[in-house]
């Protein structure tokens, strides 16, 4: 019998190295004998004692059955999007909620212009809702651990319904904070589990465009909530066109608790629980090839994290006291700072205050809206190139571009900005090269950074700690879209355009820090992520790729994604090559004419950082 520290190195290599079967035949070696063996001594946790007192959770016979795995995948994809959908529904609704008249009085903070106290408190109400939503995905991220990650969603949605009950109804500030900070403890649970359920019941090949077009919904749901608003304060009744848009967001929490409940499991997360039959009957159910290899898999990182589970705690995934700890660090680190850094590109300034932002332009309020509204469709159809982009290019070569491409945008549209506030016969030109330049931010923010920081920390963290890994994440989405909401009010009264070329200078601050820390995960399987943090041995990508190659490792190159060629030659037995520079390439560059050599290493170097 091999020893506990050789089954978790068998358990964390194999799947790259010696476990790829041949097509046609089974396997059926000694090794695996063994193995199979020890799956079966497994000791499973039990039960958590209070599961019973949540409502809902995963029946096998209640689940819905489809003729295909691919039209229950696709129902999946889309009940995914409608709980993103009102995630975002959630988040946009109090966008023009702030503007109206009969809301500022009735909560006592009016006049907003030239009032900081006023200032402070419009801010304050919209903040307070990401203090629940970090709350709300810590509980969920642990009872999603404990009792799967349906009942998880269920409880979020309790949480939230109560919470869009008090803010329809609210009469003071004191009223409607106290619904805000109930309702973003449900959405932060939501948001902290559906990624996550997402990832895990679907395949390694497909991660990206999956989680994009829920986000599509997402962007839909803000946009729904903005013209819902817009109509809605065309009606002489003020009162009414603020409470509607808050009270309509029990529509979504209803379908959402309800219809989770007859869709399948995590299989991930029913290993975890030794409930193997009906992990191998979800598999079977989502995908058309054979499951057993994949179930294989899942067994060995469910045998290797159980043998870890003393570090399953929020306290030991911070203040880690053996190498397996500090490699949840490392990952709660990068998950939580990624989400900070999609708030400090400046995506919350624009869709929350873009009215204020097209006032500050030159335009009458009326033109403001119809132009916030226009902005937020575009930036939702733009959420369509993120399907093409996370998969096809990867997620490092996504960030960097994108934050790239915001950079340049921000930058013109705050210099333009700074000559729209001058009164003048160019004036609304300058304004309307304000406009389309805030229209293209804000697509390109889509394209590239709406989803990656979502997607991430559901590949990276092990299945053990995968929802609290999530929860992670909203931590950080939570102190980032907190800080943002919080101080805008305030930029934009202090700095006005500065607020423009502020962002832009963030976006650069972001890229090295994507090139030089994140590893790319595009078409590497979750089971695999643990390859990169138990052997990289260093936060610089670059370093920890030439680590994993010195140990022997055949997937080292974690500053790329893997294609399918690469996933060939793993198939075959062969390590992926180890040359930095091949001979032809040597031979490409030495015919190169000085003029285009500079082009070229500049391509090829991009290319080996996963950015070109």
């Amino acid at each position: 019998m091999a020893t506990v520290q050789n089954e978790r190195m068998d358990s964390k290599t194999s799947s790259d190295t010696d476990d790829i079967p041949e097509k046609g035949v089974s396997p059926a070696s000694d090794k695996e004998a063994k193995d199979q063996d020890n799956y079966e001594n497994l000791k499973y946790p039990e039960p958590w004692k209070f599961e019973k007192w949540f409502i809902g959770g995963y029946s096998q016979g209640r689940m819905i059955k489809f003729g295909s795995p691919k039209a229950m995948y696709r129902a999946i994809n889309l009940f995914a999007g409608v709980a993103i959908m009102f995630f975002g529904y959630d988040q946009g609704v109090m966008s023009q909620v702030n503007l109206n008249p009969h809301y500022q009085e009735l909560m006592a903070i009016a006049p907003i212009e030239g009032n900081s106290r006023n200032v402070a408190a419009l801010g304050g109400i919209v903040s307070v809702y990401y203090g629940g939503t970090l709350i709300g995905a810590l509980i969920a991220g642990s009872l999603a651990d404990r009792m799967g990650r349906i009942k998880a969603v269920v409880f979020g949605c309790l949480w939230a319904l109560l919470g869009a009950v008090l803010q329809a109804s609210a009469y003071n500030i004191t009223w409607m904070c106290f619904g805000r900070v109930i309702c973003g403890v449900g959405v932060g649970a939501i948001d902290c589990v559906v990624p996550v359920w997402s990832a895990e019941v679907s395949s390694h090949s497909a991660r990206g465009a999956f989680l994009a077009i829920e986000f599509f919904m997402n962007i839909g749901g803000l946009a729904l909530a903005y013209w819902i608003e817009y109509f809605a304060y065309l009606d002489p009744n003020h009162e009414m066109a603020w409470r509607t848009p808050l009270a309509l967001q029990t529509i979504f929490i209803l379908v959402i608790g309800v219809g989770i409940n007859f869709f399948p499991e995590s299989p991930r997360w029913l290993m975890k629980m030794g409930r193997e039959e009906e992990a191998r009957n979800v598999l079977k159910a989502t995908r058309d090839a054979d499951v057993e290899y994949e179930l294989r898999g899942i067994k060995k990182v469910v045998k290797y994290e159980l043998e870890t589970s003393g570090a399953n705690h929020y306290v030991a995934m911070l203040f880690p006291k053996d190498k397996y700890s500090r490699q949840l660090r490392w990952r709660v680190v990068l998950a939580v700072w990624l989400q900070i850094m999609q708030q400090l590109v400046g995506i919350g300034v624009i869709t929350v205050y873009a009215v204020d932002l097209f006032q500050d332009a030159g335009f009458e309020e009326q033109m403001s809206k119809l132009l916030a509204g226009f902005n937020n469709i575009s930036y939702m159809f733009s959420v369509i190139f993120a399907v093409i982009t996370l998969d096809r290019y990867g997620r490092r070569s996504t960030m960097v571009w994108g934050a790239a491409g915001m950079a340049v945008e921000l930058l013109i549209a705050g210099i333009l900005d700074k000559y729209a506030q001058i009164k003048g016969p160019n004036q609304r030109s300058f304004g309307a090269g304000v406009a389309t330049l805030t229209f293209l931010y804000t697509a390109t923010f889509g394209a590239t950074w709406l989803t990656t920081p979502w997607l991430y920390p559901t590949e990276i963290f092990p299945l053990n700690v995968r929802a609290k890994g999530g929860a992670w994440s909203v931590v950080g989405w939570s102190i980032g879209n907190g800080i943002i909401t919080m101080i805008t009010p305030f930029l934009f009264q202090a700095i006005s355009y500065g607020t423009l070329l502020l962002l832009f200078g963030l976006n650069i601050f972001c890229i090295p820090l994507v090139v030089l820390f994140y590893p790319e995960t595009a078409g590497r399987s979750l089971e695999k992520m643990d390859t990169f943090f138990e052997h990289g041995g260093s936060w610089n990508v670059f370093k920890a790729s030439h680590n994993i190659r010195n140990e022997g490792i055949d997937d080292w190159r974690w500053t790329k994604k893997m294609n399918s060629e690469d996933h060939k030659e793993l198939e075959a037995g062969r390590r992926l090559s180890t040359a930095v520079r091949s001979p032809e390439e040597d031979e490409k560059d030495a015919r190169m004419s000085w003029t285009k050599r500079p082009v070229y290493t500049l391509r090829r170097k991009g290319s080996n950082a996963g950015v070109m």
